[in-house]
């Protein structure tokens, strides 16, 4: 008998990784370059793998500047504490792995905005939040919070490439303070996300090990579409999955790639 997959899964991808899809941006920046919102995760890698039209991603980290090119086929991937901006060069569409599944949703993320707003929670955070919804109201609001990432990107963008690190140490210093009261909520995703997950391939292991692989009865098939198309994300428009463990829809505008 040829029955569907499940459409609602009890575990999360493999790895335990979140998972969308990016449009990204194209309203052109101070600088003239049409993208997404720069920004960094504080302990989570993210992955870009590109299924459609071309562009770029830029990088800042204390090892220099980066504009690592997009297309079809490409992966591009970078650590906690480098700072990306997703350039736009023609109908780019990625699709993006997040690790740690749900804590980017929960605030591993900080924008670039220029120092005197990183200084201050409130300020940081009004600007940083957007409204409800995906009318003209939240497109604005999404703009401005680009337009005002990139005004401190350029600055740290432009004391790297003259060979001046500290503003780019700085800003991470910066957010690390920012985000450090969240970090036990992060703790406990993290516990029911990733380390739940490995810990569960450590148990299969041992019960190999054992030569008993009753686990292996509990296996099945899993389906899912997006639940959310076309959201306001850092870097372009966003299609979500609500998924257990996975990357969950946004609930204010600090979240999501």
């Amino acid at each position: 008998m040829v029955s569907a997959a499940r459409p609602a899964p009890p575990h999360p991808l493999p790895g335990a990784v979140g998972l969308s899809h990016l449009s990204a941006y194209d309203w052109a920046a101070a600088d003239g370059v049409c993208g997404g919102s720069p920004h960094l995760h504080l302990v989570c890698a993210e992955a870009y793998v590109v299924t459609g039209g071309r562009g770029a991603v830029q990088t800042l980290s204390p090892d220099g500047y980066r504009d690592i090119p997009l297309r079809p086929g490409s992966v591009a991937w970078f650590t906690p504490g480098t700072v990306h901006r997703m350039v736009q060069g023609g109908g780019l569409r990625v699709t993006v792995l997040m690790q740690n599944s749900g804590l980017p949703e929960a605030g591993d993320a900080v924008f670039t905005f220029p120092p005197d707003v990183l200084a201050d929670p409130e300020r940081y955070a009004a600007a940083a939040t957007l409204p409800p919804g995906t009318g003209p109201g939240t497109e604005a609001a999404a703009r401005r919070r680009r337009d005002l990432a990139v005004e401190g990107y350029l600055a740290l963008r432009a004391a790297l490439t003259a060979g001046d690190d500290g503003p780019c140490r700085e800003f991470q210093r910066a957010a690390a303070r920012l985000v450090r009261d969240r970090v036990p909520a992060w703790r406990e995703l993290w516990r029911a996300g990733a380390l739940a997950a490995a810990e569960r391939t450590g148990a299969q292991l041992d019960a190999l090990a054992q030569g008993d692989p009753a686990y292996l009865g509990e296996a099945s098939a899993y389906a899912a579409v997006p639940t959310r198309l076309g959201g306001f994300g850092m870097c372009g428009r966003r299609d979500e999955y609500a998924l257990p463990g996975t990357t969950p829809p946004h609930h204010d505008g600090r979240r999501g790639a």
